[in-house]
C-alpha cells in the first residue's frame, strides 16, 4: 500500500483554515454554553420545585437526545416555519455557522449545568457554615463562596466536557462548514485518498486534545493545588 502525502502537504492551507473554523466553533459554543450553564446549575440545586423542574427538564431533554438530531432540528427544522423565515432572526438562522454554534452551545450548556450542580451539592458543609458565620446573605454566599469554590472543583469534569465538545464540532461539516473534518472530506472527495485525508484530520484533533489537556492540568494545579494530598 502506497500513501500519497504530497496531496496532504499541498492541502495544508485547507486544513489550517479548517483548524481555525474548529477553534471558532469550539470557543463560541463553550463561552455561551457556560453563560447559560451557570444559572441552570444554580436552578438545579434549588429546593423550590418551580425553579428546579424547568432546569431539570431542559438538561434531561438535551442530554437524552443525540447531538446530530439537535443540529438538524436547528439547521433544517426551524427553516420549515414561515414565521421563522419572516422574522428578524432569519439572517442569523440561515447561517450554518450560527446554527452550529447555537446547537453546540445548547448541548454543552446542559452537560455543564449538571457538572456545576454536582459540584455545588458537593460543597463541604464547613464552607457554608463559615459564610453564614460571617453574616453573608444567601446571594452573597453563592457569589463569593459557593459558586467560585464549585467552579474550581468542577475543572476535572469540565475538561472532559471540553474535549467531548471538540470532537462534537466535527459534526459541523455535515451542515456545509469546512472545519477539520470538512477539510478531510473535501480532500477525499477531490483525490479519493480517505486514509491520508482522515488520518491527517485525526492528527489535528489529537494535537488539539493534547494542548487542551495540558492547559486544564495547569489550571487544576493552580486552582486545585490545595486539595492535593500533602507529602509527609
Amino acid at each position: 500500500m502506497i500513501f500519497d502525502y504530497t496531496v496532504i502537504w499541498d492541502s495544508l492551507p485547507l486544513y489550517l483554515s479548517g483548524l481555525l473554523e474548529t477553534l471558532k466553533l469550539l470557543g463560541i459554543s463553550l463561552f455561551f454554553g457556560l453563560l447559560v450553564a451557570v444559572p441552570l446549575g444554580l436552578m438545579r440545586v434549588s429546593k423550590q420545585p418551580w425553579i428546579n423542574f424547568p432546569a431539570w427538564l431542559y438538561t434531561y431533554v438535551i442530554r437524552g437526545t443525540p447531538m446530530l438530531v439537535q443540529l438538524f432540528l436547528v439547521y433544517y427544522g426551524l427553516a420549515q416555519f414561515e414565521a421563522v423565515r419572516e422574522s428578524f432572526m432569519w439572517p442569523l438562522l440561515s447561517s450554518a455557522t450560527f446554527c452550529a454554534c447555537l446547537a453546540f452551545a445548547i448541548n454543552t450548556s446542559a452537560y455543564t449545568a449538571e457538572i456545576i450542580a454536582g459540584s455545588l451539592k458537593a460543597t463541604p458543609h464547613g464552607e457554608i457554615e463559615a459564610a453564614k458565620a460571617m453574616g453573608m446573605s444567601r446571594s452573597k454566599m453563592y457569589r463569593r463562596i459557593l459558586l467560585p469554590s464549585a467552579m474550581r472543583r468542577a475543572l476535572p469534569q469540565y475538561s472532559n466536557e471540553v474535549i467531548m465538545m471538540l470532537q462534537t464540532t466535527s459534526l459541523a461539516s455535515i451542515v456545509t462548514l469546512i472545519d477539520i473534518t470538512g477539510a478531510a472530506r473535501t480532500v477525499n472527495a477531490q483525490y479519493y485518498l480517505p486514509f491520508e485525508a482522515y488520518i491527517t484530520a485525526g492528527i489535528f484533533y489529537l494535537a488539539l486534545t493534547f494542548i487542551l489537556v495540558r492547559l486544564f492540568k495547569l489550571a487544576e494545579r493552580r486552582w486545585l493545588g490545595y486539595m492535593a494530598p500533602r507529602k509527609a
